[in-house]
């Protein structure tokens, strides 16, 4: 049920028709402003105007759609540690700007440590953003809930628990979308070693965010011995990435079929698969190549495509006929 706080006076003309009738929202708001003084009521109508401005304007449902889809895609993002000197801006992905000799500076030993704090690190700012947006999910239906109440007593009797709720919902937003800002996933630690008199340069280190590696569904198409496939990156990167293309045969038949698989390195968003076997099922799965500063990667794009029939060669005689053999036990 939903209630109108404005336009409750009757059409006089609508009255005068013998088929105009009240409709049923209508008559339900009329009941419930009987339950009230006249001024009690304004104050009911004036705050649950308020809720549904809310409502519509801070936690609208677009609002919270849009938000799970970013989430979405960050679950699919590379995540990489950056050595940055203090005075660099953040997001400036000029590599000539760090000079090669300050990972020469840096304790191999201790940057592994930082890389496992760093994997750390985002695993939990991913799972706050996730339960914050649970948060958000949460009191979008209970606030709902509330306006659909049938009785505007209790709504108005309980509204400084309202408030209090609207205040934390703001406030669960605003954490939300601070954490949502590119950059705000930082780690602070000593790397450089003492190096005597030299003196330690300033450094910083950051969690940058690389958008996802897909495959382009509509570009990506099977033949008859071996594939076609495109993809790409929805950011696409200052300087080319090299990437690994992985690919194999699904339900392998014999022990040489087995061997139709690998590990490709590709260093453009396009390859060619040859010497495939016609009409069978082949997994790809593309990401980008190990980085030394990688430090999480929870997700990666696959794509299945079926290579076309071969040349038909006849019906084999029934007695030629022979059970097939049971599938192999591949060991990958």
């Amino acid at each position: 049920m939903s209630f109108q706080a404005i336009g409750l006076g009757l059409d006089e003309t609508k009255l005068d028709s013998p088929q105009s009738f009240p409709d049923q929202e209508e008559t339900e708001e009329a009941e419930d402003q009987q339950l009230l003084e006249p001024g009690a009521w304004r104050t009911y109508a004036s705050r649950r105007n308020a809720l549904r401005e809310f409502l519509a304007a801070d936690l609208s449902p677009h609002l919270l759609k849009r938000h799970h889809a970013r989430m979405q895609l960050l679950r699919k993002c590379s995540y990489y540690i950056e050595v940055l000197p203090k005075h660099l801006a953040l997001g400036d992905q000029n590599p000539l700007v760090l000079p090669n000799t300050m990972f020469q500076l840096i304790d191999p030993w201790k940057f592994q440590r930082m890389k496992k704090v760093g994997t750390a690190q985002t695993k939990i700012q991913l799972l706050l953003l996730g339960d914050l947006l649970e948060q958000l999910d949460r009191g979008r239906a209970e606030l709902d809930a509330l306006l659909e109440s049938p009785d505007p007593r209790p709504f108005l009797a309980g509204w400084g628990r309202v408030e209090e709720r609207l205040a934390d919902l703001s406030a669960v937003m605003d954490n939300f979308l601070a954490m949502m800002v590119p950059g705000r996933l930082h780690v602070k630690h000593r790397l450089v070693s003492d190096v005597g008199a030299t003196k330690i340069p300033h450094i910083r280190l950051m969690l940058s965010t690389k958008m996802p590696v897909m495959f382009d569904r509509k570009e990506s198409v099977a033949h008859q011995d071996g594939v076609s496939l495109r993809w790409f990156v929805t950011v696409q990167p200052p300087v080319p990435e090299p990437f690994e293309l992985r690919f194999k045969l699904l339900d392998p038949r014999t022990q040489q079929e087995c061997a139709q698989r690998g590990v490709i390195p590709v260093a453009a968003c396009t390859f060619d698969v040859r010497n495939l076997l016609p009409s069978r099922s082949y997994k790809f799965t593309i990401k980008r190549a190990e980085s030394y500063t990688l430090v999480y990667e929870p997700w990666r794009d696959s794509l299945t495509l079926q290579t076309k029939p071969g040349p038909s060669i006849g019906p084999t005689p029934h007695w030629l006929d022979k059970p097939s053999p049971p599938p192999p036990n591949c060991t990958f």
